[in-house]
Parts: structure tokens; C-alpha cells; sequence
């Protein structure tokens, strides 16, 4: 079976800042993978990677068989992508904004009006679709975000902190949704460096510190994670 996700020994360097040390891990397709760990250990750089949005300088990794520095466009269209503290243009409506992504993607207006119509009522946002963007709250934003992810139906998700700063009530509805997109055969991978969190929404987690891949972790071991520190085995 084709990994959703395959990272071997990827490194990567700002400067002389060594950001990922040989970091690597896998998600298999149905599976919900959280990278844990604190502030810098190098999970929004590990996601850029998989997204193209930074090229790696050394090792490798691979989106659902497409390798990120070979096949970058193959990347692009099998992966969708949900950045921390992404933006939105204020003035266009959930509708219009995912009409003008779905554009770009070169999905034919059918095909686009269909998807935009199931992505609203998945994600609960029929209330809020036709308002500008720029009113909307956090969680509206994050559903926004999402729904422009999913838009051009990709095998694969990968989401920055994609519940931080929201209440409980959408915060669950978020994790629900990764749940549900999990069994529908997706590979979901998300960075997080909350253990509960992870535990909540998590198959399993890779444990990052300082650009190191220290462990893997099943949900009963979640709460462990902070033996694996700079001072720790």
C-alpha cells in the first residue's frame, strides 16, 4: 500500500540552523498522525516540506508516492493544506473564496458548485457561507480553511495547530471532521504540542524535540511524552 505520507531522514537548514535532524515517520491511508512537541521542534518546518512550500537539504519525503522535490505539482494536487493563523480576503464570502480557489485548481464550475454545496453543509457552514470572510470568528475561519483544503477531494491533509485557539464545542466539531475524513480512507497528519490534544484526535504521534524524531507513540502513551526532552534518553 502507497503511504499517504513518507519522510526518511529529512533535514533541513536555515543558515547554519539545522532545523530537522533526520527526522522520519510515515501515515498510512485511514490514519490520523500528530507530530508532538514544543514551540521550535520543527513541525511547521516538517509540514512546509510536505506542502512545497520549503525545499528540503537533505533525506526525503513523499506525498501519497510523489516525491516533494521530483514531482512538487504532483504534491500540489493530491495534498490539501491548512496553515496556522492562515488568512483570508475579508471581503469575499466562504462561497466566493472557495469559487476562486476551486478555479485555480481548474475544477470545471459543475463539478466546483457541487463540491463547494457538499463542503458547506459537511462543515456546518451554510449559516455564515454567503457573509464576508472578514466577520467571521476563529472557527469560522478554521472551517473556511478547511473546506478550501478539501475542495479539490485530496488523499491527503495536513493541518498546522488546526484547533489551537478555538472553543471546546469547535474545537471537537474540528476533530470530528479529521476523524470522519480518516475513515473515508484519507492520510491526516497535524502538528500539535498539546498531549491531550493529541490523544483526542491522534491514531498515533511521532514525538519531535529540537529536530529530532525522539519517539512514536500509541494513544495510551500520549501523556509520556515529556520524557522525551533534551535531557531524556
Amino acid at each position: 500500500m502507497t503511504a499517504a505520507v513518507r519522510v526518511d531522514g529529512l533535514r533541513k537548514r536555515y543558515g547554519r540552523v539545522e532545523v530537522l535532524r533526520g527526522v522520519s515517520f510515515s501515515v498510512q491511508p485511514g490514519e490520523v498522525v500528530g507530530l508532538l512537541g514544543p514551540n521550535g521542534a520543527g513541525k511547521t518546518t516538517t509540514l512546509r516540506v510536505l506542502a512545497t512550500l520549503a525545499r528540503p537539504s537533505g533525506g526525503s519525503a513523499s506525498v501519497w508516492g510523489w516525491d516533494v522535490v521530483r514531482h512538487p505539482d504532483r504534491v500540489r494536487a493530491c495534498v490539501g493544506v491548512v496553515p496556522d493563523q492562515a488568512g483570508v480576503y475579508g471581503r469575499l464570502s466562504a462561497r466566493e473564496t472557495l469559487r476562486y480557489y476551486g478555479a485555480l485548481c481548474g475544477l470545471r464550475r459543475a463539478e466546483l458548485d457541487r463540491r463547494i454545496e457538499q463542503l458547506v453543509a459537511w462543515l456546518g457552514m451554510a449559516a455564515f457561507a454567503d457573509r464576508p470572510a472578514g466577520t467571521y470568528s476563529r472557527g469560522m475561519r478554521q472551517r473556511l480553511h478547511l473546506a478550501r483544503a478539501l475542495l479539490h477531494d485530496p488523499p491527503v491533509l495536513v493541518l498546522d495547530e488546526p484547533t489551537a485557539g478555538l472553543d471546546d464545542p469547535t474545537a471537537q466539531a474540528v476533530r470530528d471532521r479529521l476523524r470522519a475524513l480518516a475513515r473515508e480512507g484519507r492520510g491526516v497528519l497535524l502538528t500539535t504540542h498539546l498531549a491531550q490534544e493529541a490523544q483526542r484526535v491522534c491514531d498515533r504521534v511521532v514525538v519531535l524535540w529540537d529536530g529530532e524524531a525522539r519517539a512514536e507513540l500509541v494513544p495510551d502513551q500520549f501523556a509520556r511524552w515529556p520524557q522525551f526532552g533534551p535531557d531524556r534518553p
